[in-house]
C-alpha cells in the first residue's frame, strides 16, 4: 500500500495494530477522522489519554474502575459471598449484561498457558485464595471459557481451595467447547450463570 503522506502513513500503521484491524480498515478509520473537525479528534485523543493514564484496577476484584473500589464491589445488594471468577474485564461486562448473577467477580487477567509463558504467578491467584481463606466466601464460580486452557486454570484454582469448606461450582456447558465467554448470547450464558454445576462433576465428564 503506497502512501501520498508519511503523516498518513503512521497513522494508518498505529491504528493497524489494534486487533482485529487490518490496514485497509484502517487507512479508512484514519480518512474518515482527516474529514472530521479537528475538535472531534481531539476530543478523541483526549478521551484516550485520560483512560490510559488515570484508569485503576478495582484493589478488590481487579476489575477496571474509576476509583479504588469498582461500583460492583461496592454495590450492598450484591452478594459478597459469592464470588464468580473470570479471565478478564469483557467477561464481567458478558455475565452484567444477562443480569442473573448478584455476587461479585474476581478477575483473573489471563489463563495459565505454559505455550505462552504465562503460569500462575502471572495471574491474581494468590488474590484470590486470601479471600477463601479469609473464610468470608462461601461458593466460587468458575466461568472461564471452555477452552483447554481456561479448563488447566480451573483444576489449577480448585486444588489450591479444594480443603476449604466451601461450595465450587462451574457454569453449565451451554457455552460450547473452545468457545470465548464474551462472544456467548446472554440468554446462553444467562442459563449456564443459574444452572452451574459442582465442579466436581465436571472432572467426571
Amino acid at each position: 500500500m503506497d502512501f501520498s503522506s508519511k503523516l498518513l502513513e503512521n497513522a494508518v500503521n498505529e491504528v493497524a495494530q489494534l486487533p482485529g484491524i487490518g490496514r485497509r480498515t484502517a487507512l479508512r478509520l484514519v480518512l474518515h477522522l482527516l474529514k472530521q473537525p479537528k475538535e472531534q479528534t481531539h476530543y478523541l485523543t483526549e478521551a484516550l489519554m485520560r483512560f490510559r493514564n488515570e484508569i485503576k484496577l478495582c484493589k478488590n476484584c481487579h476489575n477496571i474502575s474509576d476509583v479504588e473500589l469498582c461500583e460492583i464491589c461496592t454495590n450492598k445488594k450484591r452478594d459478597a459471598s459469592v464470588i464468580c471468577v473470570v479471565e478478564d474485564i469483557r467477561d464481567v461486562m458478558a455475565i452484567e449484561s444477562t443480569a442473573q448473577f448478584r455476587g461479585l467477580y474476581h478477575v483473573l487477567g489471563g489463563k495459565i498457558s505454559p505455550i505462552e509463558g504465562i503460569g500462575p504467578q502471572n495471574l491474581t491467584i494468590e488474590s484470590l485464595l486470601n479471600k477463601v481463606v479469609s473464610g468470608s466466601v462461601k461458593e466460587i464460580i468458575f466461568a472461564l471459557s471452555p477452552t483447554m486452557e481456561g479448563d488447566t486454570t480451573n483444576f489449577y484454582i480448585y486444588r489450591q481451595i479444594e480443603k476449604y469448606a466451601i461450595k465450587v461450582s462451574t457454569i453449565a456447558r451451554g457455552i460450547s467447547v473452545g468457545d470465548e465467554l464474551e462472544y456467548a448470547d446472554e440468554v446462553t450464558l444467562g442459563r449456564s450463570i443459574i444452572n452451574r454445576i459442582p465442579f466436581e462433576n465436571s472432572l467426571k465428564a
